[in-house]
């Protein structure tokens, strides 16, 4: 759900400690992070850098704690690049509830709705309060065995694929203790509505608005094509167990990050996540625009799209 902040009203934040991340080998991130810095010292805001971030600030008055104190004592992070960054920001914002901004500085993205040449107008108008807030839902993953359970958190997609292997998986889907599918193919994407527009569309799954409360299931190059995605509730447990195939491994990816191999005596679980991430939006944020920017929609000769690149 998106709620908008009133200006002055009583729901608005006070922005004061202000967590500040992205990828600082990219020169362009880099130079992001330093108008930021510079500018919201300027304005009298405490400012707190990611510690992963190795840039020689000067005399700017900035601070780089641990990671946890850096997320416990912040009020608003800004995380500038493109999704992978977005997708760092959202496991460590999530889990102490603290509101996200993004700034995009990538290629093709659709959570870091601020462009860069924009970025410390919109920046200053979320400080004033006029800004509109939006939760969205976090996948929560654990492989189960004979030892410690494995666990993570996505924002995106948590997915089962083949590798070292050019042999396709067979799995089984389970849903709420209850038998789904016998699956062969390359694997699966578990994905949420924000992961709708990843991975799991070009697996032909659907759009899932992303203050949907829903899970959807999309097969990997499935073996029958009778073997078609599922949406599902948020509240179900999905399971996922690999069956065993001479000459096949399958591992589990979190968002794009290694979790661990799933051999044929393990489960891999996947529900809704402990908490939702808080995603900071300018109040003019319009989620199907970003969609017509993204994927070309209504660009056709007859019609003309007025719509600007998030990119630039």
């Amino acid at each position: 759900m998106l709620i908008m902040i009133d200006p002055g009203g009583h729901m608005a934040r006070d922005f004061h400690t202000i967590a500040i991340t992205g990828k600082h080998t990219d020169p362009r991130v880099e130079e992001s992070i330093r108008a930021l810095t510079a500018h919201l010292s300027n304005e009298g805001r405490k400012v707190l850098i990611d510690p992963t971030v190795l840039i020689d600030f000067g005399d700017l008055a900035v601070a780089q704690p641990a990671l946890d104190q850096l997320v416990a004592s912040a009020d608003l992070m800004v995380a500038i690049g493109g999704d992978g960054t977005m997708l760092y920001a959202a496991r460590l914002a999530a889990a102490h509830a603290l509101p996200l901004l993004g700034v995009n500085r990538g290629r093709l993205g659709f959570l870091a709705d601020i462009a860069n040449r924009e970025m410390l107008e919109r920046v200053d108008e979320v400080l004033a309060g006029n800004y509109l807030e939006e939760k969205r839902l976090m996948l929560e993953t654990e492989i189960l065995g004979d030892g410690p359970a494995r666990t993570a958190i996505a924002l995106n997609d948590i997915v089962l694929q083949k590798f070292e292997t050019g042999r396709m998986l067979d799995f089984e889907t389970w849903i709420d203790g209850v038998y789904v599918n016998t699956h062969g193919g390359d694997g699966m994407v578990v994905a949420t509505p924000t992961g709708s527009t990843a991975y799991a569309l070009s697996g032909g799954g659907p759009i899932l608005h992303p203050t949907m409360q829903a899970i959807v299931l999309v097969p990997i190059c499935p073996h029958t094509l009778s073997d078609r995605p599922l949406v599902i509730g948020d509240d179900s447990e999905i399971e996922i167990r690999v069956l065993a195939r001479e000459g096949t491994r399958s591992e589990v990816i979190c968002d794009g990050r290694l979790l661990d191999e799933l051999t044929p005596d393990e489960k891999l679980i996947v529900r809704r996540g402990p908490a939702p991430v808080l995603l900071i939006h300018p109040v003019d944020y319009d989620y199907f625009r970003i969609l017509r920017s993204k994927l070309h929609w209504g660009r056709g000769n007859r019609h003309a799209d007025l719509d600007l690149d998030l990119d630039k």
